[in-house]
């Protein structure tokens, strides 16, 4: 049990930066420049690809804290495991909350400027790509 808990330490993570690679830094910003998309539909889409991929980045978060408590890595591993949570827990606690209410407006008929919450959304999401690396080195067999 110990050595696949100390296996998931270092593939969840890269799994995990995987997904946000490829949905935050491709998927989000490339819906809006495929032929007939508007900002609505692009905005209905994104919304089920972001639910999908929040639960999945919270399900990879337990299941990592689970393996720490199997394993009981370094301190780096606790470390960085924590700063992506926290990050992930920002995001879905105060970011996205915002970003729904605004896009529940646009979808409503609201014409509204960019907001700001993206913006913090793609910082964290950068800063999560960071951390997930960070923790992946640091849990490297």
């Amino acid at each position: 049990m110990e050595a696949v808990a100390q296996h998931l330490l270092w593939f969840l993570p890269m799994l995990w930066l995987g997904m946000v690679l490829a949905i935050s830094f491709l998927e989000a910003p490339l819906k809006f420049r495929a032929p007939g998309i508007t900002v609505p539909l692009g905005l209905g889409i994104g919304r089920l690809v972001f639910r999908a991929l929040n639960i999945t980045e919270t399900v990879l978060a337990a299941l990592l804290i689970v393996a720490t408590a199997v394993v009981a890595p370094s301190s780096a591993v606790r470390i960085w495991l924590g700063v992506t949570i926290a990050v992930l827990a920002i995001q879905l606690l105060v970011v996205r909350p915002l970003l729904t209410r605004r896009s529940d407006r646009v979808l409503a008929g609201a014409e509204l400027p960019r907001s700001r919450a993206h913006y913090w959304y793609i910082g964290l999401e950068a800063t999560k790509v960071v951390t997930l690396i960070g923790l992946a080195i640091a849990a490297a067999p």
